[in-house]
């Protein structure tokens, strides 16, 4: 069951340590009970300390950074919270028609040049964008965890098939680089549908391959849960239980 967390820093000034602090797109965010829904807000009955989740549809590591969204978590945040870090879903295409989320090529230093709005921009790498995330909330004394992207619908052919993108790879690669805790979200995710089977696991998606109902958010987000125990992530130290589904990776 889902249950209510936070969902605008504004309300946080009140708010008093442990916090975790979740920063994602739509397959994270809240939707206030729509046809679909994201993850994050799946996860608070299983923990122990208050959720903030400040995952906005349509961003990608890029457009979120940007927008100050990163920035405006860390001058919130107490040294002890946690932070999630999942993104990839937004952060592909291409920077000669820039819709202001694409990142720029590569998985080190490299940079774009571009226009976005009439503003001239230097985009970086989508690793690069993490971890400079996850350095500003190390410098707060924040936990930092970086969390992979949620697959599509695995079962969408009709046969299983789960092929992690590079953005799987670029997330893992950013918390080896910024030195925090990584889970592989999409693997387990991946792996409960594959058990779950095609009927079940189609019945999840009712608008498109990317976004699940709230029955299926809720399976994400303990699929996020049993990436945490199994990963022996920091995390684990404020869940309430341990019991989910799925089997260690």
């Amino acid at each position: 069951m889902k249950s209510i967390v936070l969902s605008s820093l504004s309300l946080l000034p009140c708010v008093l340590a442990q916090t975790v602090y979740l920063a994602g797109d739509s397959t994270m965010a809240d939707t206030g009970g729509a046809a679909t829904d994201g993850w994050g807000g799946y996860i608070a009955d299983s923990l122990s300390i208050a959720i903030s989740n400040e995952a906005i549809g349509g961003r990608s590591a890029r457009s979120y950074t940007r927008e100050g969204r990163f920035q405006a978590i860390a001058d919130v945040l107490q040294e002890g919270d946690y932070v999630v870090i999942e993104f990839g879903h937004n952060d592909g295409g291409s920077l000669s028609t820039d819709n202001g989320r694409t990142d720029c090529s590569g998985s080190g230093d490299e940079t774009c040049e571009t226009v976005y709005n009439g503003v001239a921009e230097t985009v970086l790498t989508f690793p690069k964008y993490l971890e400079n995330a996850s350095q500003l909330f190390l410098d707060k004394g924040a936990h930092v965890l970086i969390s992979s992207q949620t697959p599509n619908n695995v079962w969408e052919t009709g046969v299983y098939s789960y092929e992690p993108n590079r953005f799987v790879g670029y997330a893992q690669l950013a918390a080896e680089v910024a030195g925090v805790e990584y889970v592989d979200h999409g693997a387990y995710v991946a792996s409960i549908y594959e058990v779950l089977g095609l009927d079940t696991v189609n019945a999840f998606y009712p608008s498109d391959h990317t976004h699940t109902s709230p029955a299926g958010a809720q399976v994400v987000a303990d699929a996020f849960l049993k990436a945490v125990v199994c990963s022996g992530v920091g995390l684990s130290d404020v869940l309430t239980t341990t019991d989910f589904d799925g089997e260690c990776l």
